[in-house]
């Protein structure tokens, strides 16, 4: 697919026969075709649309607006906006509860919101301390867990039926992903300081490092594929930063990779 005005993010509700990619530089969503990929439409959102969250029971896409402080609710059958709702703070990833309600960390809060997906409002929020910055989001639906990724360097793990934080785990600096893999009970953190942090659940409120996987620099956006319980990281290689210059490097052209990670049979 080409042509999404700065990508970050993308939900599908097959459902439909369509997908959803935020365009964070466009403040708005295309729509595409599931089988084509061709692009069908764009939908209006707000400023910095960046992850985006497909809800099963509503049936409604759900953007996260960093900037904006706001998420975008989309019809994905007729691809049209149906309302935007304010968040009260600034959201960064999300998931889909399965029960009729979305969550979203806000990052600038150290909160995380609870959204009606029906009525398309915010019913809770709670706060993720001792984490700070909660950016990456995971969700264990059986146990009925949040898994936050904070920049503070923490895991934050929330029972998000009673609206608290029930447990925090070490991780990398620089959080930018999280996983769970249901089979095994662990959780991932994804961080920019090279390292991939591997989190088992030993019980619904107790949790330990299992392992420390070392990656490339700045790899810290990831995938889990549930069916064979791989990790995939976007990878690449960077340049210097100029003179006075601060934040990631430059990518290096024709670096970009994808690693694929999975856990040894003797590994707990």
């Amino acid at each position: 697919m080409t042509g999404i005005d700065g990508a970050h993010g993308t939900a599908i509700a097959e459902g439909t026969g369509h997908g959803f990619a935020t365009e964070g530089n466009g403040k708005s969503v295309a729509m595409f075709d599931l089988k084509t990929y061709k692009t069908l439409g764009r939908i209006p959102a707000a400023e910095d649309a960046d992850a985006i969250v497909y809800d099963a029971p509503s049936n409604r896409i759900f953007t996260l607006n960093g900037d904006a402080h706001s998420s975008t609710v989309i019809d994905p059958n007729a691809g049209k906006l149906i309302t935007n709702i304010s968040l009260g703070g600034k959201p960064e990833y999300g998931a889909s509860g399965g029960d009729g309600m979305v969550y979203a960390n806000l990052t600038d809060t150290a909160e995380v919101a609870e959204i009606d997906a029906a009525k398309a409002s915010v019913a809770r929020r709670w706060s993720t301390a001792p984490c700070k910055n909660p950016v990456s989001m995971a969700i264990d639906t059986a146990h009925h867990r949040l898994f936050s990724g904070c920049r503070s360097g923490v895991m934050a793990v929330s029972d998000y039926q009673a609206g608290k934080v029930v447990a925090t785990v070490p991780i990398g600096q620089g959080v930018d992903g999280a996983g769970y893999d249901p089979a095994s009970g662990d959780a991932f953190a994804s961080n920019a300081d090279g390292t991939l942090t591997i989190i088992h659940q030993d019980s619904p409120d107790q949790y330990h490092v299992a392992e420390t996987v070392e990656t490339p620099r700045f790899s810290r956006n990831m995938g889990l594929d549930p069916t064979n319980h791989r990790v995939f990281l976007a990878a690449a290689k960077f340049g210097e930063l100029p003179a006075g210059g601060r934040g990631r490097p430059p990518v290096l052209p024709g670096t970009f990779s994808v690693l694929v990670i999975e856990r040894g049979a003797a590994a707990k």
